[in-house]
């Protein structure tokens, strides 16, 4: 996550503001330090001999000088920064819109055009200008891709928005960047970029309702798990919870977990789904490795934690 090696034109238009900023500061110290160390070498004491440093108060021109210096040097900063706040918060027409809400302790996105949620891992088009409409659901967070913009908050109660454009496909990491609570440092986000065609690729794939486990199979075992026990109040499936009582008037509080599998990474996008046991130790005892998870421990048997673990690791 470095701030200093922007990857898209957002983040580079940015990065030079930072640039200019910092080298007129740097030229600035180095000319005020060296005038410091001139007068204090050039008229330190030296008893007698010691030279009376020209008075200069009241010196009309001087202070002209000196006040109209600072005042350039403060507009050139101050320009190009409010053309850049003005620039970045808001969005062009064709703008591809996603929902970020901020949850503790993970992000959800919302693909409201394309009719599906998903959570943790981020997936945008490269060369497209990404309009992220925020809020949080229950504290402040932050949302910060270091590579691709500065942070921006996501606050109860009111919306923000934050623009992101990556121009060649890869993985960006991300962090909320304000304490939210116990697990704030376990709330990670991943910014995953495809070219169009991948992208319109992975778009049709999340549309599509979750695949049924063949019968008497583990994955069978594990659906069985999920719809009989408290799963299904915090969770959606698509093709798998529809209508079930439980999940309506916006009482699903953990991410939807339709394709969990294509995404990689769970828990706020702190576990790795290719480690070994990192799912089924989550199953097991979240809040042990979150404190704070709102995802209790139900005591489950080692059997049920393999066969849901194994179904979840069908929902590609």
């Amino acid at each position: 996550m470095d701030s200093l090696d922007p990857q898209g034109p957002i983040a580079k238009d940015i990065d030079g503001l930072f640039r200019l900023t910092l080298y007129i500061a740097t030229a600035i110290f180095i000319l005020v330090q060296g005038g410091l160390l001139y007068a204090a070498i050039r008229y330190r004491d030296r008893g007698e001999r010691t030279p009376e440093p020209k008075q200069i108060e009241g010196n009309a021109r001087l202070e002209v000088i000196w006040t109209v210096i600072p005042v350039l040097i403060l507009a050139s900063i101050a320009v190009p920064t409010v053309d850049r706040i003005f620039k970045y918060t808001s969005c062009s027409d064709d703008a591809l819109h996603i929902e970020v809400i901020g949850h503790q302790w993970w992000f959800e996105y919302a693909y409201p055009d394309q009719g599906f949620t998903t959570a943790n891992v981020l997936v945008m088009p490269t060369d497209t200008e990404v309009c992220l409409d925020m809020a949080s659901d229950d504290v402040i967070h932050n949302y910060w891709i270091p590579k691709l913009n500065g942070k921006r908050y996501l606050v109860p109660g009111q919306d923000t928005l934050l623009l992101l454009e990556a121009t060649e496909p890869g993985e960006y990491w991300g962090q909320c960047g304000e304490f939210c609570g116990l697990s704030h440092a376990k709330m990670r986000a991943r910014v995953i970029a495809m070219t169009p065609d991948d992208y319109a690729v992975w778009l049709a794939e999340q549309q599509q309702v979750a695949v049924m486990p063949a019968e008497g199979s583990l994955e069978q075992a594990g659906l069985e798990l999920f719809l009989g026990g408290q799963c299904v109040s915090c969770h959606n499936i698509s093709g798998v919870t529809a209508g079930n009582p439980a999940l309506v008037d916006g009482a699903i509080y953990g991410p939807d977990l339709t394709h969990f599998a294509s995404r990689s990474v769970f828990a706020g996008a702190v576990l790795d789904l290719d480690e070994p046991g990192a799912l089924e130790d989550w199953i097991d005892n979240p809040p042990l490795i979150k404190p704070g998870s709102f995802m209790p421990n139900i005591d489950l048997t080692q059997q049920e934690i393999e066969a849901l673990a194994a179904y979840l690791r069908s929902l590609d």
